[in-house]
């Protein structure tokens, strides 16, 4: 279960709770990006989730409940592959819309991971495997969690995070234009899980191109990088 949200107002805020059980996790702290990396017994670690120093950002939560449709298919590219390949900039969010609205990224066997991704100028693109995309040019906000904004709530299913969805959407749609990034940790706290726990909140002020981030909810101990451009 995780939550993603941006805002475009004064200036370019993104946040991401990345909600995990029985995974292997780990900050990684470079001058081309802040990457959250998951260890997979195959592939080693892989940097999914995070900010790059050229202003991406790169969420993926799961999507509740799995649409078949979204497994691999012949033609199609993997949303995992392309996020990587977002946050480590082999491409740009303007590749990734092209590929998703032709409707050729597909997900793993059996789960449905979407992308929440976003870039220097506060565009967005939600991508749900199997079903389609929406981009949002620079929105004043925007708000992922986990089930597909294709469908909303027409299937229901515990993990959806539908209620984390509403929190975030009030409070981002009633925010001021002086949004910032203790406003975006806020969200983040209010939106934070102990079940499927919250293992890291991260929030990019893109604007001054700053990381900030907190591991296992300690909302006190918040760890920040600033990158060169």
């Amino acid at each position: 279960m995780c939550t993603s949200i941006i805002s475009n107002r004064n200036k370019t805020v993104v946040g991401w709770n990345l909600d995990i059980l029985d995974m292997e996790h780990r900050v990684t702290v470079t001058d081309a990006g802040v990457f959250i990396e998951i260890n997979d017994a195959a592939e080693g670690w892989m940097p999914l989730f995070g900010a790059s120093s050229r202003g991406d950002f790169v969420g993926m939560p799961t999507c509740w409940p799995h649409d078949a449709r979204s497994d691999p298919a012949p033609g199609r590219e993997n949303i995992i592959r392309l996020d990587i390949d977002l946050l480590t900039g082999k491409k740009t969010l303007a590749e990734i819309r092209e590929i998703a609205e032709a409707g050729r990224v597909c997900s793993v066997p059996g789960l449905t991971f979407m992308g929440a991704l976003s870039d220097a100028d506060g565009n967005v693109l939600h991508v749900v495997p199997g079903q389609g995309c929406r981009y949002y040019e620079k929105p004043t906000y925007a708000v992922l969690t986990n089930f597909s904004p294709l469908k909303m709530d027409s299937e229901t299913h515990p993990w959806m995070g539908w209620d984390r969805y509403h929190v975030a959407e009030r409070v981002l749609r009633e925010a001021k234009d002086d949004f910032d990034v203790p406003d975006c940790f806020a969200v983040l706290r209010a939106a934070a899980q102990e079940v499927c726990p919250t293992v890291v909140s991260m929030v990019y002020d893109v604007t001054e191109r700053t990381v900030f981030w907190c591991e296992d909810r300690r909302w006190d101990e918040i760890h920040s990088k600033t990158f060169t451009v």
